[in-house]
């Protein structure tokens, strides 16, 4: 599979359907800015480093995703409006295990 379909809602509550390419070594936060689906500046801040949490999103699909690493979660801990289903979509690669994905963007701070 080249291509998987991702679902993101944007924080305007927009739902968008998106191709997001599995053999080009995307995460997810990239996909977010390639289709501009917020404001430049708003998501990803740190380059995608794991530092910011300006990426920060609400998984609502039921999918197995890569397991948590020790700078998510410590970034997680300090960010504002984390729920239990909470990742850093910079921490997420694009695969084919991530089609059909949901996601939500958490509020900017």
């Amino acid at each position: 599979m080249q291509d998987v379909t991702l679902y993101i809602t944007n924080r305007k509550g927009e739902k968008h359907a998106v191709l997001a390419p599995t053999d080009m070594a995307m995460n997810v936060m990239e996909i977010v800015k390639s289709y501009e689906l917020e404001p430049e500046g708003t998501i990803g801040v740190c380059g995608g480093m794991a530092m910011c949490a300006s990426c920060q999103c609400y998984i609502t699909s039921n999918h197995k995703l890569n397991t948590m690493e020790d700078e998510e979660d410590a970034m997680l801990a300090e960010a504002f409006n984390v729920q239990d289903n909470s990742r850093l979509s910079c921490q997420l690669p694009i695969t084919s295990a991530l089609h059909k994905l949901e996601i939500e963007l958490a509020p900017e701070v």
